[in-house]
């Protein structure tokens, strides 16, 4: 018996990268998923991999009008248990260089995308008799880089959102946590497809020193997902090589 057996999950940007990997451990756990994506190729051929466990559902989660759909689509496979609102853009940029459009475009997806998912889940999860949120936030809702005014605001704003929703929501038995994930080895976080030893060496000063995989997010999700996180709420959850920790300075003793 898997940890996610007898669950349905919606799953936003599952078509590839942390939502996909996400997609497919959540499906060899037990659970039913829709794969949610604006990506409709990949999210399709994903869905058709895995067989009647998963479908796909086009959804652009900063159209407030699509989530009706997309939530009945997933209600469709059973009574929705999980969401992931993994959805992201990233736009690097100085602050200087960030057109006001630029701005709103990252903020929309990834802070309005978050809401409006929040938003939609509430009433199935009721029906469901609780459930469980996830939302994906980064190293970068914990702490910021240059060049990340818009990637980084949307990311603080998804760490707040999901303490209110947690203060608001567990008396339905629904339970509501962040993820925030360092340095991934995905499209977003490798764009130019370096093999996983190159893009290692920019975390050569980490804790653990190396790139993250998309499965090592994926697996904290699951561990929220499922009823081993019974009583975690509101809370945040880095999974990021120990970035957060700080960095290794060769100039000190035990470097």
């Amino acid at each position: 018996m898997g940890r996610l057996t007898g669950k349905v999950a919606l799953i936003t940007g599952g078509a590839r990268g942390m939502g996909a990997a996400a997609v497919r451990i959540f499906v060899r756990e037990g659970a039913r998923v829709l794969i949610a994506d604006v990506l409709e190729e990949p999210g399709r051929a994903l869905a058709a991999q895995l067989g009647e466990a998963a479908r796909f559902q086009r959804l652009d989660v900063s159209q407030e009008g699509e989530w009706e759909a997309a939530m009945a689509a997933a209600e469709a496979m059973g009574p929705l248990n999980v969401l992931v609102n993994n959805a992201a853009i990233l736009h690097a940029a100085a602050i200087t260089q960030t057109s006001l459009a630029d701005y709103q475009r990252v903020i929309n997806v990834n802070q309005v995308g978050t809401f409006l998912g929040i938003r939609a889940a509430i009433e199935p999860m009721k029906r469901a008799g609780g459930g469980s949120i996830v939302n994906i936030s980064s190293i970068d809702g914990l702490q910021s880089k240059n060049g990340l005014i818009a990637y980084s605001a949307s990311k603080w704003a998804v760490r707040g959102m999901t303490k209110c929703a947690a203060i608001e929501l567990g008396r339905y038995g629904i339970r509501v946590n962040s993820v925030h994930p360092g340095g991934i080895d995905t499209v977003m976080g490798n764009p130019g497809a370096m093999s996983f030893e190159k893009v290692s060496e920019f975390y050569e000063h980490h804790a653990l020193p190396r790139v993250g995989l998309p499965e090592e997010i994926a697996n904290m999700a699951l561990f929220l997902a499922s009823d081993e996180a019974s009583y975690c709420t509101g809370s945040e959850y880095p999974v990021d090589g120990g970035w957060n920790a700080g960095l290794r300075n060769e100039r000190l003793p035990g470097s």
